[in-house]
């Protein structure tokens, strides 16, 4: 209990919080760019990320008797996911594979896609209620965003579903 009342208990949890949310936000960018098949960049992120693991784990078990090194642990822990997910968002690395479906207006959003400079594949289909419009696309993950509002201008009940991509052979792509 002595340790809620040092400030360099805190300190040290702090620091043990920092390293972690370090750690894991490496890790999680890590496994991002292994799916995405980036070598060079998860082999740097996978070094500095065991290397800052090692120095917080260390110092959790060298100091066992603050239980704010172990809180400061688990909150980093928890923390550097969410930090390594909203840097991956913001970063938007890859290539996403959108498919789109739209009941009335397949025609007006493959024009406006096209307009744009997307290469849009256009796939006659059945749904429950009959007839509707089935859209490949392939892009950036960054511009997906506004391909999303694009899309909803044009048909708000349209349709969106979109995967990540690891393109094998270039086609058209819009850079």
């Amino acid at each position: 209990m002595d340790s809620l009342l040092n400030i360099n208990a805190w300190l040290a949890a702090g620091l043990i919080f920092l390293m972690r949310v370090s750690d894991m936000t490496l890790d999680t960018l890590r496994v991002l760019v292994v799916m995405r098949g980036k070598k060079a960049v998860a082999w740097g992120l996978g070094f500095f990320q065991s290397l800052i693991f090692v120095l917080a784990i260390g110092s959790v078990l060298s100091n066992l008797d603050n239980p704010l090194n172990i809180v400061g642990y688990a909150a980093g822990f928890a923390t550097g996911n969410v930090v390594g997910m909203w840097i991956e968002e913001r970063l938007a690395i890859g290539h996403l594979h959108l498919r789109i479906i739209s009941s009335r207006r397949g025609a007006a959003i493959t024009e406006a896609l096209r307009a744009e400079g997307y290469a849009v594949t256009e796939i006659p289909a059945r749904g429950k209620d009959g007839t509707v419009s089935l859209l490949a696309i392939s892009v950036l993950r960054k511009n997906a965003g506004k391909i999303q509002e694009l899309i909803r201008s044009i048909d708000e009940e349209a349709f969106i579903t979109a995967e990540d991509v690891r393109p094998l052979r270039r086609g058209f792509w819009r850079s």
